[in-house]
């Protein structure tokens, strides 16, 4: 193994895409945790991550060989209202590498000081965010939910001033590649056609390369683009998950999760649950969330127009008849995933209305999402195992149209694979980061983190991890850290 071997392809895009830029230097960083894992798949040596001189990489006090660091521009609309300048405010993209999928992967540091589009912010993150998204995006990744992942996270000995002092840190963050919608509609807005001819060139080579040979490439990188946003959305409803900031600079082409700021999973069930606390009108509630990625997509669409088609009706046309397909592409994926997590095989006419029917009266109960469904995969496995009178007709119901599975479909078994028995609960975030940023005690971290990477498999000694918050432990509101 190599240190960190790195291949960058971004850097050779037109320079309007990007500014040169170095992290700046921290004062007295320390480690506190390096992805082993996720070092072997990109084939770089943990050890070395965790040796002074992988510190100093990780913390932006060195720059590695073959690392050309950038920030990367772009825009987005942000709970709905456009901004035209955004960009990396306090992440430097170190390089790329092609890990040993033989897929090419980012590396980002975030928190690494200000960058030209940091508006006015110093750049830092404070630690508790770092914590959470480090949590977070590992607990996504073993949950099978296409996402950034968390390489390493070191503390920085300075401090962040917010509301409040805080201990700072940096996150060395790792994704498929930042391209953002909002990367579209930067050049889109600036009528920049150079720039977005040779982001989609690149963006299909590097995500879509199925597309080059379409017709019409572009149109079968939306389409595709569109599909990905699909899956990706209906995997987080069905885990109850609630993304809290999806603006269209946090949605990436690649169809993976970014930014873990507000987000949340949901302890009791409620469709128009929010978290963030900058949510007021409750734009990114849960059930809101596959329309919100409609509307970033129609936003992609928009921002595309141009490149669809030299003549404006019929790009327009084309643009249309992509994006109205969406609601469709979600339905799919999301009652594919519902009959998985209720353990049914084959397709009958009434499975969305049994799906349906189980969230009306969780919502009317208040039930736990994730025990809620834990709890029924107990009952397949028959387990003496009760939800409670208010479910006894509609468990009825779904006993009769489990005996209607193809011979040879094992339920207990598909349910085993879509239903947790973990996921990172908010109280159990904020008990880790109140230790490492009170007491720097980083342990509850390391054990969450730990448990987390099983998230199928009931273990003794683990009910703590598996328990809905008592009511003094209650989580309202999650903050993004910016």
């Amino acid at each position: 193994m190599t240190a960190i071997k790195f291949d960058n392809s971004y850097i050779k895009l037109p320079a309007q895409m990007y500014s040169l830029q170095r992290p700046t230097q921290v004062s007295a960083p320390k480690l506190i945790r390096v992805n082993h894992s996720l070092c072997a798949l990109l084939n770089i040596d943990p050890s070395w991550l965790e040796s002074e001189q992988g510190i100093a990489v990780l913390a932006g006090n060195a720059i590695p060989k073959g690392a050309e660091p950038i920030a990367t521009a772009y825009a987005g609309h942000q709970f709905g209202h456009w901004n035209p300048q955004l960009g990396d405010g306090r992440a430097v993209l170190l390089g790329e590498v092609v890990a040993n999928d033989h897929c090419r992967y980012d590396i980002q540091l975030k928190g690494s000081g200000p960058t030209p589009y940091s508006r006015r912010g110093d750049g830092r993150a404070p630690l508790g965010p770092v914590l959470r998204e480090y949590i977070v995006s590992e607990a996504m990744a073993a949950l099978g939910v296409s996402t950034s992942r968390s390489l390493a996270a070191v503390t920085t000995g300075d401090p962040v001033y917010r509301e409040e002092v805080l201990p700072g840190a940096v996150l060395a963050r790792v994704a498929k590649s930042h391209i953002r919608i909002g990367t579209f509609q930067y050049f889109a807005a600036r009528e920049d056609g150079e720039a977005l001819a040779a982001l989609c060139s690149h963006v299909i080579q590097r995500h879509f390369p199925e597309a080059v040979a379409a017709e019409n490439p572009v149109l079968a990188m939306l389409q595709a683009a569109m599909a990905a946003q699909a899956k990706l959305i209906a995997s987080w409803q069905l885990l109850g998950f609630i993304h809290g900031v999806m603006n269209t600079d946090n949605a990436l082409l690649s169809g993976e999760t970014i930014d873990y700021g507000p987000c949340a999973f949901m302890d009791d069930y409620d469709a128009g649950k929010v978290f963030s606390s900058i949510d007021q009108g409750g734009r990114y509630a849960y059930g809101k969330q596959p329309e919100i990625a409609h509307w970033n997509l129609a936003c992609l669409a928009q921002a595309l127009l141009t490149q669809l088609s030299s003549d404006q009706e019929e790009a327009v046309d084309l643009a249309q008849q992509t994006i109205n397909g969406f609601p469709t592409l979600y339905d799919l994926q999301f009652q594919e995933g519902m009959r998985k997590k209720l353990g049914l095989t084959g397709s009958q006419l009434g499975d969305g209305v049994l799906s349906a029917d189980l969230f009306d009266i969780m919502q009317a109960q208040g039930s736990d999402f994730t025990q809620t469904f834990h709890r029924l995969t107990k009952i397949a496995s028959g387990a003496n195992e009760s939800l409670g009178e208010p479910f006894a007709q509609w468990l009825e119901r779904w006993q009769t149209r489990r005996g209607l599975n193809l011979a040879g479909g094992d339920s207990f078994a598909l349910m085993q694979t879509a239903n947790p028995v973990y996921i990172p609960r908010n109280h159990l975030i904020e008990e880790a980061i109140q230790a490492a940023t009170q007491h720097e005690d980083f342990e509850p971290f390391h054990t969450l983190v730990d448990v987390l990477a099983d998230p199928w498999h009931e273990r003794k000694g683990l009910g703590k991890f598996a328990a809905p918050p008592a009511k003094d432990q209650l989580v309202k509101h999650t903050f993004c850290g910016t």
